[in-house]
């Protein structure tokens, strides 16, 4: 696919306001693009180090210890005890994966990728570096009789932190299986759940493409895609895995074992000790918890609203004007935004907040907002 035909990078297009929020006299707040800013925990700085000497080449699939305490994780937090070890392999980081995955599962010319049509912009780009048709839909029914080769779900969905039920992902299984679609669920924020009220019999966590209430018992024909960036601070480190039906893991191992996108050893070490201990996962949650009751009572406060945001480490926020008048009115305070349009036509109205800033810099963001 020749590399005009890719999109524009958004974030290029808010250097403007990211410069008038810099100019601020107590410095900018960037809430924009969502990169942690806490210290990466002990437990796995030390993993690091304790691989540190690692002169040979790493396995693509991952060691069968790794896959095996991916597993565990998926049982012990994610309803999903079935599970495959042969079905996990580590990612470098989980971007790559979205914008390479339909290219390492022969998608291409003459077929269609789908997506949410309020989404993370790397769906539409996978998409385009496969030279498939992306497309975007607000729901099942607009695929009609032409059904994609592969669908994405994201849930906890960024921008708007929306949740999807074991109902509403048992119905999209069902649909898939029927018309043979591949379907990936990006999952990343799953750990980060605010919702007060759950479907009986959910795990710790926001509901998987994977749980065994929306399977049926079978993998088969589906994917988990799941970072470790935000629950453990672990962005710098590209660290991510990919879990699901065995069938088509062995088929994204073997093209990426021609390709060498390999894991390096010491992350894969990291990965296994980050989904062996739920410990540090609760400590940054009630940071960020903290966080977002400080920030999302501000905007309230305010004038805002608040739409979705169940899960996640942002804030759907609108005051009825364009995304990017809202942008611009928040740079004058020195708080940077993300505007909704980067994420397709319906989120023209909204802004998406992060809450990955340190508490000094919340207070501050929520003190310009009501002062």
């Amino acid at each position: 696919m020749p590399v005009a035909d890719l999109p524009d990078f958004p974030w290029d297009s808010l250097a403007g306001a990211k410069a008038e929020a810099a100019a601020h006299p107590d410095g900018i707040v960037d809430l924009s693009v969502g990169t942690p800013v806490d210290p990466t925990p002990a437990i796995l700085q030390e993993a690091l180090a304790c691989a540190a000497d690692a002169p040979g080449y790493p396995q693509v699939w991952g060691t069968p210890d790794l896959r095996e305490a991916v597993a565990s994780w998926f049982a012990r937090r994610r309803n999903a005890p079935g599970v495959d070890p042969d079905g996990v392999m580590p990612t470098i980081g989980s971007k790559e994966l979205v914008a390479w995955l339909p290219t390492l599962l022969g998608v291409g010319p003459g077929e269609s990728v789908g997506f949410p049509q309020l989404a993370y912009p790397t769906y539409d780009v996978g998409a385009r570096i496969a030279g498939a048709t992306p497309t975007p839909a607000a729901g099942l029914l607009q695929y009609g009789p032409t059904a994609p080769k592969l669908l994405w779900l994201n849930t906890p969905a960024n921008p708007h932190g929306q949740v999807l039920p074991v109902d509403h992902l048992a119905k999209v299984v069902a649909w898939a299986r029927d018309r043979g679609v591949i379907v990936a669920s990006d999952e990343c924020y799953a750990e980060l759940d605010w919702r007060g009220e759950r479907q009986e019999g959910d795990g710790p966590t926001t509901p998987s493409i994977l749980d065994e209430r929306v399977t049926g018992g079978s993998h088969e024909g589906l994917l988990a895609v799941y970072s470790l960036s935000k629950q453990s601070n672990l962005a710098g480190y590209r660290a991510a895995f990919v879990a699901g039906d065995p069938k088509l893991v062995r088929q994204l191992v073997q093209v990426r074992k021609h390709a060498g996108m390999i894991v390096p050893w010491p992350v894969q070490r990291v990965i296994k000790a980050a989904v062996g201990d739920d410990a540090h996962v609760a400590a940054q949650k009630q940071l960020y918890a903290a966080r977002r009751a400080q920030l999302k009572g501000a905007l309230e406060q305010a004038g805002w609203r608040i739409d979705h945001s169940d899960a996640g480490l942002y804030l759907w926020a609108t005051e009825g004007n364009s995304c990017r008048e809202s942008v611009n009115r928040l740079a004058r305070l020195g708080i940077l935004a993300a505007p909704g349009d980067f994420y397709g036509a319906a989120g023209a109205q909204h802004v998406r907040i992060a809450l990955t800033a340190t508490d000094e810099r919340i207070a501050a963001a929520s003190k310009r907002l009501v002062s």
